[in-house]
């Protein structure tokens, strides 16, 4: 008997496009600094996540659109989003930003 996995449909906070969450990034806020978005590709940190295109255009799309406050509820701050940016730069040139030590 084989398990299928049940597809999770997401909305881009950006674009407002459904895909699967695997199509998707999950971005959540820093538990030490409520200011500071963190990239969640393992989709394994703690808090509310919010789930945008992996891609430039919807970081500074969901950035005009203020999106990234509507979805944490943190509309009167500003949220930096430069740690979401570095990873999406990351993957558009290619780097694996995920880093492993070998033992």
């Amino acid at each position: 008997m084989t398990r299928t996995r049940e597809m999770r449909i997401r909305t881009c906070i950006a674009t407002r496009e459904r895909k699967s969450d695997t199509d998707l990034l999950r971005v959540v806020v820093d538990s030490r600094d409520e200011s500071r978005l963190l990239a969640d590709p393992s989709r394994r940190l703690p808090g509310r996540g919010a789930w945008i295109t992996p891609d430039l255009a919807a970081l500074e799309l969901a950035e005009q659109r203020h999106a990234f406050g509507r979805a944490f509820r943190k509309s009167g701050k500003n949220l930096d989003t430069g740690h979401v940016r570095t990873y999406l730069t990351a993957q558009a040139a290619g780097t694996d930003t995920v880093r492993k030590t070998e033992h």
